[in-house]
């Protein structure tokens, strides 16, 4: 072999194990990927298609090169690059992934308190004496103790009284002897100004009418209860000597009651006066009293930025007393919008993300703008159309899979941690 063929057969030679490396490259790895890693330690970097985590022993997955997969969003100079990216439908499975569907549904909303059931205080007395006396006889002796309206509560011994009633029937006398003219209007102005004096000792006015009537003065004064209720209080004992402006006695009509909540300040803009108030109690399990909003406090608490709210509910059977906790539900419906699953929705701070789903394993990471959340949905405002599937479970697992492929990006990438084959 001389010179010319021995340098042909080398370069041929050359050539030919060239080109065996570059079908043992091609045939070992993708040329689309970058690397390995591992989807619990994205850290981890191997040439390795076969290699496994140093850390975990799981197996590694790819990572594409930059430009193998569309962009779903442009990126920001301000935010993280949001990329599609792929989940093979068999590792969906095995990692538990569901998926759910945006739809438009009506919304409700509730807002929950705690209150406490007050008496009404338009429909509460209290009896104060008015002349001095002593109590003659007491026909109520305990709070709790039903009444009905007209019913006698106690009777007063007051000699002032008994002067009263008879000035006003001397008067009521002189009237009638005198047959016009002006002293006739005196005497009628006269006996006005005695019947207001009766009526400020609490004298009612039939009392009044039958005084005038029998012309009969009296040295005792029953005071009776001006509706059908419950004694609230009866801190008076028979015999005892009561000055004026003493307490005597306390009547409650409970037929309505009031029941006070406190509903923090986020919630204000949601009460209205008026509203249909649902209230339970465990005194009465399974029982619903319904009520309204009768009045809201224009006054916040500083220190547990609450705001206090009446609800006035009626009571007829006498159910509800005054002392006792309820819990209090107001529901509003809040009109219809389109809505997703909670557990959809990776919180990332300032911005909430899902994963929608492109179809056969393909993911898009997409940023979305939420709006109040209704028990276990979230109203979108922004970011999915209706009808489209979003990842419902499993969220975790598949942000994992979108960092490891590249898909979320964030500013500062951790330190590879080289793994040779």
């Amino acid at each position: 072999m001389n010179r010319r063929e021995f340098i042909l057969v080398s370069s041929i030679a050359a050539l030919a194990g060239v080109a065996g490396c570059q079908r043992k490259g091609a045939g070992g790895t993708d040329p689309n990927v970058d690397y390995y890693t591992c989807t619990m330690h994205p850290s981890v970097r191997s040439q390795d298609p076969k290699g496994k985590c140093p850390i975990c022993s799981m197996d590694l997955v790819p990572v594409w090169k930059k430009g193998t997969l569309a962009a779903a969003t442009p990126k920001a100079s301000s935010g993280p690059v949001l990329n599609e990216f792929s989940v093979p439908v068999e590792r969906q499975q095995q990692i538990g992934v569901t998926y759910a569907t945006a739809e438009r549904k009506p919304l409700h909303h509730v807002i929950r308190s705690v209150g406490l059931v007050v008496p009404d205080r338009t429909r509460r007395q209290e009896f104060v004496a008015r002349v001095e006396g002593y109590v003659q006889k007491l026909y109520v002796t305990s709070p709790g103790e039903p009444v009905e309206e007209g019913q006698p509560l106690l009777t007063i011994y007051s000699p002032e009284l008994s002067s009263a009633e008879r000035e006003f029937v001397n008067l009521l006398e002189t009237r009638d002897r005198i047959s016009a003219g002006e002293g006739k209007a005196a005497a009628e102005r006269s006996i006005e100004a005695a019947r207001r004096r009766l009526e400020q000792w609490n004298i009612t006015a039939k009392q009044i009418a039958e005084l005038e009537k029998a012309r009969k003065p009296s040295e005792f004064l029953t005071l009776n209860s001006p509706f059908k209720g419950v004694v609230e209080d009866v801190p008076v004992d028979q015999g005892r000597r009561v000055m004026s402006g003493d307490h005597l006695v306390n009547v409650a009509d409970l037929s309505m009651v009031w029941v006070w909540a406190e509903f923090y300040e986020d919630e204000l803009s949601m009460l209205a006066k008026g509203q249909k108030v649902t209230v339970t109690t465990k005194a009465y399990p399974g029982q619903k009293f319904e009520g309204e909003v009768g009045l809201i406090n224009p006054f916040l608490a500083e220190m547990k930025r609450t705001i206090k709210v009446r609800v006035d509910i009626p009571n007829p059977d006498f159910k509800l007393r005054p002392g006792m906790y309820v819990n209090i539900e107001l529901a509003m419906d809040m009109g219809e919008g389109l809505t997703i699953p909670v557990s959809a929705v990776m919180p990332t701070g300032s911005h909430a993300l899902v994963f929608v789903d492109k179809g056969e394993g393909k993911l898009e990471p997409r940023f979305i703008q939420l709006g109040r959340k209704y028990g276990d949905i979230y109203e979108v405002l922004d970011g999915v159309k209706e009808g489209e599937r979003v990842v419902a479970s499993a969220n975790f697992l598949i942000d994992a899979e979108s960092k490891v492929q590249g898909a979320v990006k964030s500013f500062e990438e951790p330190a590879p941690l080289e793994v040779k084959p």
